[in-house]
């Protein structure tokens, strides 16, 4: 039997399965994803929009955290010719990972370690840092702190968290506007599904 359209999608660029897909549906049956692991995120149609915009050189060195299925990650190989690096606290996503790298034909590296884990040697050349729905519980924004200041004093000229817009990305945004002055922006899109949301900007002017 061949594949249903509706079992495939693409948008910027990015081929990805719905969870209905009978490669995925087998994954499921080997692997288990912890906590939000188990399918692709919204946030990440929105750092793909804005990443769109970005005059990128050919290999920037980019971290994906809490990647998940990393579509963002994959993105970036995909569209800017990136060298991506995807890391998960949970290495059960990998597998999930991995196939849509190989549907999307690009190398994806990948790391499994906690946000506050995250070490200078780790992070050392990565030159865009990204994340997508990884601020979804009130503790997280004390464990996403100690990432972005690992990531500046490492010299990582760009973070961009996207998220819509829950309370706990809310605290992030207002700390990191107050220590960092960081910017926030609303952005909205239409594919692969009408979402709107709002997306953390980070430059470290001293790494620039």
């Amino acid at each position: 039997m061949g594949q249903k359209p509706h079992e495939e999608k693409t948008c910027h660029g990015v081929r990805f399965y719905q969870s209905r897909h009978t490669q995925i549906r087998q994954l499921k049956r080997l692997h288990s994803p912890l906590e939000f692991g188990h399918r692709v995120w919204s946030s990440c149609w929105l750092l793909m929009d804005y990443l769109k915009t970005l005059r990128a050189p050919p290999g920037l060195k980019v971290m994906e955290v809490g990647c998940g299925w990393g579509l963002a990650g994959i993105f970036c190989a995909k569209n800017l010719q990136a060298s991506v690096t995807c890391v998960d606290a949970d290495p059960e996503v990998f597998p999930f990972l991995q196939l849509h790298a190989e549907l999307n034909q690009v190398q994806i590296a990948t790391l499994s370690k906690r946000y506050e884990d995250l070490t200078s040697q780790d992070l050392d050349g990565i030159k865009l840092l990204i994340g997508a729905d990884i601020c979804f519980w009130d503790e997280m924004p004390g464990q996403l702190i100690p990432l972005i200041d690992q990531a500046l004093a490492s010299r990582v000229p760009l973070i961009l968290i996207a998220d819509p817009g829950r309370s706990s990305f809310a605290k992030l945004t207002e700390y990191c506007e107050a220590k960092y002055g960081a910017s926030a922006f609303t952005l909205s899109v239409r594919k692969p599904i009408p979402f709107s949301g709002r997306i953390l900007k980070i430059s470290n002017l001293a790494a620039i």
